[in-house]
């Protein structure tokens, strides 16, 4: 029995934007999402009739009742099987968690894509071979078979000793060819020595020969459809990982498998195959390519996400000492995968190193060639779980560290993916106060994205309005009435809401400050450690390279200024994009280079963070704006002390 006469509220959650907020018992879906700013078509206002607003419930959906006849006029079978409904017509009366797809989104999400130009000659693992093959006479009954493998041997200097036709081709083969004059088209897959045919086709299709190579971020999706002939790029997609409703990081969505079991692991693979299904499509769309004409796919990812897109029983490298299941590239039909591609094309995973380092840190070890330099260099592939690599030719280690989903807007009041509307820069002036902010496509602000999560601490810090242990200065809210109380601890207003698309201000709270410095700090105690553990101090680093999306769109100097990583000259630092995907389409395309990853794989070394000693205190020093002792951040020190922040003893100078 109610005791009070208020509407209950229930917690909503939409991803991939990690947005949250709780509304009254009633309220429908379409209203929630638009009064969070997400961008939710609905061409219709919201009366039932475009079917624009298709959601899929992840948690919750037995709340919504039955489905209604406008939804299923609109919805598919799979779709309603798969938890979709129409969110003009869903009425909260639970806690929901709701996923948005790319198809019923408005604005977009910045994706990167891009990254390093390595040049690579094309020498991919499959081949297209145009063969003339003479016409069968009473004089010349060889079989088709070996009609075909004399004419390889004869046109292309082909060992027919190596060349294997595999048996579900040989029921076609006979009346391809002789439809086509005996002329065809045959796609040959090198594997381990043996030339193996995988498909005839009629007439010549030499020329059209693509695969498809992918990045699986574990809050991203980046594909590249390739020419292998060439070697060259002809179309790009990317999408929001889809596995975000079971978990905002890997640990998360391993926990969701082993609490799941079978159906939670099909479930968690299905959802990242049909993202990539979906950049597939899209990608064959723009190039004006066939989908059967894409014959090998090469993928790389953390070792959770291969794990996650294999199907392998991810429970034992979660706990210590964090085995992965495969170390090697592993070679599987792309059909055992519902990949779709040729139905005889290969698919190709890059090996990985170590239990939470993956073939997205072999991938950009790969693109950045560390082990061919002579020169120390690190890398830092910045995300949800942060991959570090430090060395040379003589030595290159790596660790992993769990910098968690903050940079990624999750955990954080107003923190969103970098979409349309995101505040993506911020600046304060420090004598004056006066804020000015960016916004994605310079549209009204609907929440805060990473690289405005790095400007912000480091303009409050620069400002004299957070001190070195990351706290507001209160008193300061007698100067600006940006910096106030909230309902349970300070806040700092970054967009009013009239000139917000929300129905709230944004702002940055305490607690949301507590969760970047714990990111922060797991990034340069990986980097710190690393360091120390090879005999060396950030004067080594001759370079670093900054990979991933995000690590693309930051302001080095504030992240600097904030200690995410060892402090160095920002002429070394150099960005580098989307390695990972530079390396899987390196790895797509030659065959050296695909041998080159192998050797990565078995030539790195993996260091694990959790058995330094060390760990707990240096994290804890990491976790001050931007180290606890300022001694090791000379340019930082030199900054806030021009400013008037600290004294010269590095301590907080609190304004009167």
């Amino acid at each position: 029995m109610k005791l009070s006469s208020e509407p209950e509220k229930f917690e909503v959650i939409f991803l991939p934007h990690g947005r949250r907020d709780f509304f009254e018992e009633g309220t429908r879906l379409l209203d929630a999402s638009q009064a969070l700013a997400i961008d939710l078509a609905s061409d219709c206002g919201g009366k039932g009739t475009c079917g624009k607003c298709k959601v899929r419930i992840d948690e919750g959906l037995e709340s919504l009742g039955k489905i209604k006849p406008s939804e299923e006029k609109h919805l598919t079978k799979d779709m309603i099987e798969g938890g979709y409904r129409l969110a003009c017509l869903a009425k909260i009366r639970a806690p929901l968690k709701v996923y948005v797809p790319e198809i019923s989104r408005v604005g977009k999400q910045r994706l990167q894509t891009e990254g390093l130009e390595v040049p690579v000659t094309a020498n991919p693992f499959v081949r297209k071979y145009f063969a003339k093959m003479p016409v069968p006479s009473l004089h010349d009954i060889r079989s088709d078979e070996d009609r075909l493998l004399d004419t390889l041997k004869k046109q292309y200097k082909l060992d027919p000793n190596t060349l294997v036709m595999e048996f579900d081709i040989a029921n076609d083969f006979p009346k391809i060819v002789r439809e086509a004059n005996w002329e065809a088209t045959v796609t040959i897959w090198k594997d381990k020595g043996l030339y193996k045919i995988i498909t005839i086709e009629p007439g010549d299709t030499s020329g059209r020969c693509f695969g498809f190579a992918c990045d699986i971020g574990s809050t991203k999706l980046a594909g590249f459809l390739m020419d292998l002939n060439t070697g060259k790029v002809v179309a790009v997609g990317s999408r929001m990982n889809p596995q975000t409703p079971m978990g905002e990081d890997v640990l998360s969505r391993i926990t969701s498998v082993m609490m799941g079991g079978e159906e939670a692991q099909n479930r968690i693979q299905n959802f990242v195959v049909g993202g990539i299904n979906e950049i597939i499509e899209e990608c064959c769309e723009k190039a004006n390519v066939n989908i059967n004409e894409i014959y090998e796919l090469c993928f790389v990812g953390n070792t959770a996400m291969q794990m996650l897109f294999l199907k392998l029983w991810p429970q034992y490298t979660a706990f210590s000492p964090y085995p992965p299941v495969l170390r090697r590239g592993v070679n599987v039909p792309a059909p055992k995968l519902d990949l779709k591609s040729n139905v005889n094309a290969n698919t190709y995973f890059v090996p990985v190193i170590g239990g939470f380092v993956g073939a997205d840190q072999i991938a950009v070890i790969q693109a950045t060639r560390m082990l061919e330099r002579e020169e120390i260099t690190m890398d830092v592939d910045i995300g949800t779980n942060t991959e570090i690599a430090l060395g040379n030719r003589d030595l290159v280690t790596c660790d992993s560290c769990a910098s968690g989903p903050a940079f990624e807007g999750m955990e954080i009041k107003f923190g969103m993916r970098a979409a349309t509307g995101a505040i993506e820069a911020v600046s304060i002036e420090p004598s004056s106060l006066d804020l000015i902010y960016r916004t994605i496509e310079d549209q009204p602000a609907v929440g805060i994205c990473g690289s405005a999560l790095i400007d912000i601490p480091a303009e409050l810090l620069k400002s004299g309005l957070i001190d070195l242990k990351g706290k507001f200065v209160s008193k300061l809210a007698k100067v600006t009435n940006r910096l106030r109380k909230g309902a349970r601890e300070w806040e700092y207003v970054i967009a009013w809401k009239d000139e917000s698309a929300t129905e709230h201000d944004i702002v940055i709270t305490q607690g949301d400050i507590r969760e970047l410095q714990k990111a922060k700090a797991a990034m340069h105690t990986g980097a710190e450690l690393m360091l120390r553990m090879r005999g060396m101090t950030e004067k080594d680093i001759n370079k670093m390279w900054l990979a991933g999306a995000f690590g693309n769109f930051i302001n080095p100097e504030n992240a600097r200024t904030i200690g995410m990583y060892p402090e160095l000259p920002t002429e070394k630092y150099v960005f580098v994009g989307n390695a990972a995907g530079t390396g899987a389409r390196m790895s797509l395309i030659s065959q050296e280079e695909r041998a080159y990853v192998e050797k990565i794989s078995t030539t790195v070394e993996y260091y694990e963070l959790a058995t330094d000693p060390e760990f707990q205190s240096e994290y804890a020093r990491a976790n001050y704006f931007p180290y606890q002792d300022l001694n090791k951040y000379p340019l930082t020190k030199d900054l806030l002390l021009r400013l008037g922040r600290i004294d010269e003893n590095g301590k907080f100078i609190y304004p009167e």
